[in-house]
Order: C-alpha cells, then structure tokens, then sequence
C-alpha cells in the first residue's frame, strides 16, 4: 500500500507541532471572525459594514491558503518528486486550479 503518511488527497500529512499551531491559531481567529460577522446580521449591522468583515475573512482564509500551500509545496510535493512520484505536479496544478477560480 502507498505510504499514506505524506499528505493530500485521502492521505494524511503528519504536521510539525508548529506548523500545526500556526494553522490552528489562523483557523480560531478566522472561526471567531465568521462568529462575529453572523452576530453582526443578528444585529442588523449596517450591509457595509459587513461587507468589510467578510473581506477580511476571505483575506485571512487566503492567508492560510498561502501558508499551507506553501507547506504542502516544501513538503509533500518535494518529497514525492524525489520518490519519483510525478503525478503529484498534476495534482498540484489540480489544486492551484481549484485555488485559482
């Protein structure tokens, strides 16, 4: 069986400690962000004003996109190169596809 401990796709990726805070923190604060937002049409905020809100969270969702696909780069995709697995260029150009609509 494929060693299932890389990452992407129905695999897993065994993150550092850091790595997996850094993430984690990012994903609070967006979670908290996304809160705030939902209490803001509970309170009948004014369109605009929520409107910014939510450009900060697709801001802050980029951000994590950038910093995890950064990883993933550095990480699984070197690493299965060096194995020889270069179906894993098509699976990130897949990916930054997907990213890129």
């Amino acid at each position: 069986m494929e060693n299932e401990n890389k990452c992407c796709c129905h695999k897993v990726k065994v993150r550092s400690p850091e790595e997996y805070k850094k993430l984690i923190n990012r994903l609070n604060r967006i979670e908290g962000q996304i809160r705030g937002i939902r209490g803001m049409v509970e309170k009948n905020v004014y369109c605009t004003d929520i409107l910014v809100q939510v450009a900060a969270v697709n801001a802050a969702l980029n951000a994590f996109n950038k910093e995890l696909l950064a990883n993933h780069i550095k990480t699984c995709v070197v690493n299965d190169i060096r194995d020889g697995k270069d179906e894993i260029i098509d699976e990130l150009l897949d990916t930054l596809q997907k990213l890129m609509k």
